[in-house]
């Protein structure tokens, strides 16, 4: 059976179904075809499964430490089954949302794996989809005017320390633990790392990260990486840098046991299980792009401002671009990519306005250029920086580590970037977004009533700093 549509989106996560509902909205008569389940990686295997457990890390984390709080607690236990529960509960929940949206915009959700076509019976141009359906039934053929590719990613793996499930874990594997066990090894000390160092060390594991580069975050901006390490090393995290994991070393028997080298001498580190945590592979495998002229270069399909790929009729977005490989980004993409097909004339996206958030304790976010990319860029910047030890309302949540810093131009006093590290900056974050936008100044910034207390009043003191009028430090 074949059927008509405006749009066919390859691929139900984030990017696609944003961009299916985008689509649905400006009259696109549009399909969805998903191999396993709608919300894809985020809403199954990344952002939020991994923040319920956050959470309850953070729970469990405070919990202990209530007395501080003049809260007297005592014989303080974690039931692993129950967070995993609590977890399932907030994903199915939000699925069935999604779903929920599917019907709203009468999208049409085709469950199987879809592969692109090449010139056929059915069109004289690639892009025809076959849905190859779960239920054993004969394929679908769906027949589009335009394609929007988002089939995402998947955990990138070194040869020789592939996921078993076991012994070795990605993040997907970590996620279904039933039990916590009492030590890690995370290889890679990048944003996911990082998140589950935090997390499982607060859970009360004990972790061990090694990472290649000479700093955890390495694309962080140098101040924020170098207060992550020292506040996780504080909490009693073992980081290692500047270390190359051997693969041929690895053993397992009852544990795991890898070596590391550093500066010519090699390092033995063991534990229970290993999360290996090197970054995410683009699914361009097996989704027809050889039926195409579709052009790929180091493993991510090539596009333009609008996602167009070397065939005009296809578009891409997400992960499997490569590029910034964050949810946000992802949905960004596909409503810019379905105006484009609907003949509107969407702004293109703006790297520099992509706010990026690390979930760990503490948290980090960012936006704009790191003070290093600023000065490369040929910049003269002046720094604002302010700690949240002199924010009343850090003092009162008790939490009271990091700082907001604002890189800005010295010579236009526009700002450049903004980075913190510290309490709830995740959720902060967006007013730095807003005023990259809005090129914004660190004076317009500092002007900005900010209520008191808050920790929102650390912006507005580092944007004063800039200048050099910080008032309470």
């Amino acid at each position: 059976m074949a059927t008509e549509y405006d749009v066919v989106i390859l691929g139900g996560g984030t990017g696609g179904y944003v961009a299916a509902i985008r689509a649905a909205q400006l009259g696109l008569k549009t399909a969805v075809v998903e191999k396993e389940k709608l919300g894809g990686t985020c809403l199954h295997k990344g952002c939020i499964p991994s923040k319920a457990l956050l959470r309850s890390a953070e729970v469990y984390k405070t919990s202990r430490e209530a007395a501080q709080f003049g809260v007297e607690t005592s014989d303080v236990s974690l039931n692993f089954e129950k967070v995993q529960h609590r977890k399932q509960e907030i994903v199915d929940k939000l699925a069935n949302g999604v779903q929920h949206l599917m019907k709203k915009g009468k999208i049409d959700v085709y469950e199987g794996y879809g592969r692109i076509l090449g010139p056929s019976i059915f069109s004289p141009m690639p892009g025809t989809i076959s849905v190859e359906r779960n239920n054993g039934e004969d394929n679908d053929m769906l027949i589009p005017k335009q394609v929007i590719i988002a089939t995402g990613s998947r955990p990138r793996m070194l040869p020789g320390l592939e996921a078993d499930g076991k012994y070795i874990l990605t993040s997907d594997e970590a996620l279904q633990l039933k039990e916590l066990p009492e030590s890690i090894i995370i290889v890679g000390g990048g944003v996911i790392g990082i998140e589950w160092a935090s997390m499982l060390h607060d859970f009360g594991v004990k972790v061990t990260v090694i990472e290649y580069a000479d700093r955890i975050l390495p694309t962080d901006d140098k101040d924020i990486s170098k207060e992550m390490q020292n506040l996780l090393a504080k909490k009693g995290i073992e980081i290692v840098t500047g270390s190359k994991v051997l693969t041929d070393s690895f053993t397992k028997t009852d544990g795991v046991s890898i070596q590391a080298e550093k500066d010519g001498e090699t390092v033995t580190y063991s534990a229970e299980k290993m999360l290996i945590s090197v970054g995410r592979q683009a699914n361009v495998e097996g989704i027809g792009l050889e039926n195409t002229d579709i052009l790929t270069e180091n493993g991510v399909i090539s596009v333009n401002d609008t996602y167009q790929t070397k065939e005009s009729h296809i578009y891409a977005i997400g992960d499997v671009i490569g590029g910034l490989q964050l949810a946000h980004v992802a949905s960004r993409e596909g409503i810019i990519a379905a105006e484009h097909i609907a003949g509107l004339e969407p702004l293109p996206l703006n790297p520099a306005f992509v706010p990026k958030c690390i979930y760990s304790n503490p948290e980090a976010a960012s936006v704009g250029l790191t003070e290093e990319e600023a000065k490369q860029n040929g910049y003269q910047t002046k720094i604002g920086k302010f700690p949240f030890m002199a924010i009343g309302k850090a003092l009162v949540h008790g939490e009271t580590d990091g700082f907001v810093k604002i890189v800005a131009d010295a010579d236009t006093d526009d700002i450049l970037g903004v980075h913190m590290i510290g309490p709830h900056v995740t959720d902060m974050i967006s007013e730095a977004g807003l005023a990259k936008v809005l090129d914004a100044s660190p004076w317009e910034i500092g002007h900005t009533i900010h209520p008191h207390p808050s920790l929102s009043e650390a912006i507005g003191e580092a944007a004063l700093a800039a200048d050099g009028k910080a008032i309470h430090f």
